[in-house]
């Protein structure tokens, strides 16, 4: 594995593992505190349909996934504040509509029909100089959105309505929450993709609560954590010969695993 450094696609990838697990930690650690995997699982789903509208059109697919997915993560929030429609059915509704649409808008795309398994199922070695860019650029967002709110996140994250009731813009906190979620599910596209994002989400978070239980931490930990099991992933998916997605998802799993078997210092689980 050391030898194939030399090549670019090995080093974009590494680099992938690492901006991944930082937006990871990060957003991550407020979804699983919040307890909005769920919804996080719709929206990541949802995004699927800009990607198909990217192939449709021609353009990048992550490009025109990030309005579709900030979109989507909005409409989930708002149809499931702002109506008589619950929680549940308004994610199930995003979820299956947006993975629906982006497979029609696939099927309408002239030509020769694209590899969907790469964005279903992540494919980090395909990651290229433009990919890293962008992902950069969405890391950059979510880290000054959390330096900006990283207070409102906090207090919203623990008790919604003390929030409210002390002048905390709880909707809007919500909505720039819930965005960011989209922007993070994006930038692990190419990673792990569409389908596997809520176990690099979730998994490092999980851990790490084990061990930590100031919530700086946690983010700090749990990001240092994504970034270590999905580079981990890449050399034994390399070893076994299989689907780097796939075997990153399994690492986190089997470290998750491993972590049960040691005594627990943080947060409850």
């Amino acid at each position: 594995m050391l030898g194939m450094l030399q090549y670019e696609f090995v080093r974009n990838a590494l680099m992938a593992a690492i901006l991944a697990g930082l937006a990871c930690g990060i957003v991550g650690t407020y979804v699983v505190v919040k307890r909005i995997v769920f919804i996080s699982g719709g929206v990541a789903h949802a995004t699927f349909g800009g990607i198909g509208l990217g192939f449709l059109l021609g353009v990048d697919p992550v490009l025109t996934a990030i309005p579709f997915g900030i979109l989507s993560a909005l409409g989930i929030g708002f149809v499931s504040r702002k109506t008589k429609v619950s929680e549940d059915t308004a994610i199930g509704m995003f979820w299956a509509s947006g993975m629906a649409l982006g497979v029609i808008l696939i099927g309408l795309t002239p030509g020769y029909k694209p590899n969907l398994v790469a964005y279903l199922f992540g494919s980090i070695l395909m990651v290229s100089h433009s990919d890293l860019m962008v992902m950069l650029i969405l890391d950059a967002a979510i880290l000054v959105a959390f330096a900006l709110f990283h207070r409102e996140f906090l207090a919203i994250s623990f008790d919604e309505e003390f929030s409210e009731a002390i002048g905390v813009p709880t909707d809007l906190i919500y909505y720039i929450f819930l965005s960011l979620v989209a922007l993070t599910t994006i930038l692990l596209i190419r990673v792990v993709g569409v389908v596997l994002v809520l176990a690099l989400l979730t998994i490092p978070v999980a851990i790490s609560r084990r061990f930590v239980g100031d919530l700086k931490k946690l983010s700090i930990l749990s990001a240092i954590l994504a970034s270590a099991l999905t580079l981990l992933g890449l050399p034994v998916s390399y070893a076994l010969n299989l689907p780097s997605g796939a075997t990153i998802v399994m690492v986190l799993v089997f470290a998750f695993l491993l972590s049960r078997l040691l005594p627990r210092k943080g947060l409850s689980q």
